[in-house]
């Protein structure tokens, strides 16, 4: 098997102790409304349009079998038509036309990642799995996590739970830390804004808290939507009741609305600004008074 991979980040310092290598893999079960990597969403290849650097010389269009370039200013291929070959990736002169998304063998990104063994071993670091959902590809993860411990790296995970729980506990072997998304309490309003109500994911954190002494809840705030006392009480409850004590913050920001445009995307703008500090600090006094210690993230 190969994972289809669409980032990898060094020097990552938020993804878990220590220097990590975060790694992003590609394709996720949810369609949260506020998602900073809306290119992570597919799980295949795709191409994104930077119209900033476009110099429209067209050489793509020459290249393209399929006929797919056109001249909308926004977006220079038409989705309907283009096939993901990458042809006019490899002809565009001003690295206009990207892709992402790459697939990748267990033995040569285990051997990407131990480029960075020395600062793992200097740092108390490792990696991260991050995405994109990397459950979604646990058919890979089966055979190359094995292997990556066997080279005695540290390795986090972050998931939103949205996956088979015979699947997580078979990784669980090879996982040090699991970071574990609670986007909402509330299963209609978590459906709303994600694409799927959060039982599954609720009954997948219990499991794991029973089972996985590195369980690390975390939670993006999106203002007006689950920063609410009600939702703030109600997730302290839950974690409470799992002998779950500490939080995760991750304050909302809007960059990710920045590469819609350059991708054919659904997704669509919340146009709600960026939590500001003392909105993020008033939720963490609100876990902090239910006697959950939050962390926050910058």
């Amino acid at each position: 098997d190969k994972a289809v991979i669409f980032d990898i980040q060094r020097f990552s310092l938020h993804d878990g102790p220590g220097i990590r290598t975060t790694v992003f893999f590609k394709g996720c079960p949810l369609s949260c409304a506020w998602c900073q990597n809306p290119e992570s969403r597919h799980y295949r290849p795709e191409l994104i349009f930077y119209k900033e650097s476009c110099i429209r010389c067209f050489a793509c269009r020459e290249h393209c079998p399929e006929s797919a370039i056109s001249d909308h200013s926004m977006l220079r291929f038409d989705p309907k038509l283009c096939t993901v070959c990458g042809q006019c990736v490899s002809e565009c002169l001003t690295n206009s036309l990207r892709m992402i998304g790459k697939e990748w063998s267990t033995a040569d990104l285990l051997e990407e990642i131990y480029k960075d063994i020395d600062f793992f071993i200097d740092s108390d670091g490792g990696i991260t799995l991050s995405g994109g959902e990397p459950l979604l590809q646990a058919n890979f993860l089966f055979q190359w996590l094995p292997m990556v411990k066997e080279k005695k790296i540290h390795t986090t995970i972050e998931t939103c739970g949205l996956a088979d729980w015979k699947q997580i506990e078979k990784l669980l072997p090879w996982l040090d830390i699991v970071f574990y998304d609670l986007k909402h309490m509330n299963d209609s309003i978590h459906k709303q804004f994600t694409g799927y109500g959060n039982a599954r994911i609720l009954e997948n954190f219990s499991r794991l808290s029973r089972s996985q002494a590195g369980l690390q809840a975390r939670m993006p705030v999106i203002p007006g939507i689950n920063n609410s006392v009600e939702n703030i009480l109600a997730t302290a409850d839950f974690l409470k009741s799992n002998h779950q004590f500490c939080i995760h913050l991750l304050p909302y920001h809007n960059l990710g609305e920045a590469k819609l445009k350059r991708m054919y995307s659904r997704q669509r703008p919340m146009n709600i600004a960026a939590l500001d500090s003392e909105q993020l600090k008033k939720t963490q006094e609100l876990f902090e008074k239910e006697k959950i210690h939050a962390v926050l993230y910058d």
